[in-house]
């Protein structure tokens, strides 16, 4: 998001960021799952209603106080973020893992919408007989993020991981190919500098 985000201001583009995890309703309020723990991956935990009508003023050109949401006390802040305003050369960017639903931007916006799945493509060698794959430099992304903006533990975000994966077959992966590009995140510099917060944590995990 950052990479495309600077790409566009040096084509002359003021991009402004929305991330759909703003748009979470409270956790008790969360659907549950077949094994009663709430389901955070669940299209329905999305203030759609919300994110719909922020995103219409925001292409309208009004001044909108967006919402923010708390990951430590599972409260939504319906106009706790930032207050954005879409100039004429700007562009909305809206992150998320529903964002390529055509159920959350629906043909209400058709033709202003340009959608790009973002993820790290890349295997690397480990050892010679070990490589890393994508989904291991997702989860090693996930438990460096949940740890220094979430609080969580590197064992409450493995713990989680097999709900996040089932996530992704449901509400991701089925939606991909509604993509105008495809986009590689992964960095070639990303694991040494991941290593460095991810390490620590995971020593840490029984």
């Amino acid at each position: 998001l950052r990479r495309l985000t600077t790409q566009l201001q040096v084509n002359g583009v003021r991009p402004l960021g929305l991330s759909l995890d703003d748009y979470y309703v409270d956790r008790e309020k969360t659907v549950r799952g077949p094994d009663g723990d709430y389901d955070y991956e669940a299209l329905e935990a999305i203030d759609r209603a919300l994110l719909t009508q922020h995103v219409a003023q925001l292409l309208a050109g009004a001044e909108v106080k967006t919402a923010r949401y708390d990951f430590v006390t599972g409260k939504s802040h319906p106009d706790g973020g930032p207050t954005l305003q879409l100039g004429t050369s700007g562009v909305l960017i809206v992150e998320g893992i529903h964002a390529l639903n055509p159920d959350v931007f629906n043909e209400s916006f058709a033709g202003g919408v340009y959608r790009i799945f973002v993820h790290p493509a890349t295997a690397l060698p480990s050892y010679p007989l070990s490589i890393l794959e994508p989904t291991d430099v997702r989860l090693l992304r996930r438990i460096v993020r949940d740890a220094q903006y979430r609080g969580y533990t590197a064992s409450q975000t493995l713990a989680r991981w097999p709900k996040v994966r089932q996530g992704e077959e449901l509400h991701i992966f089925p939606f991909q190919n509604n993509a105008d590009l495809f986009f590689n995140s992964g960095l070639t510099y990303e694991l040494p500098v991941l290593k460095l917060w991810a390490e620590p944590r995971l020593a840490g995990v029984e």
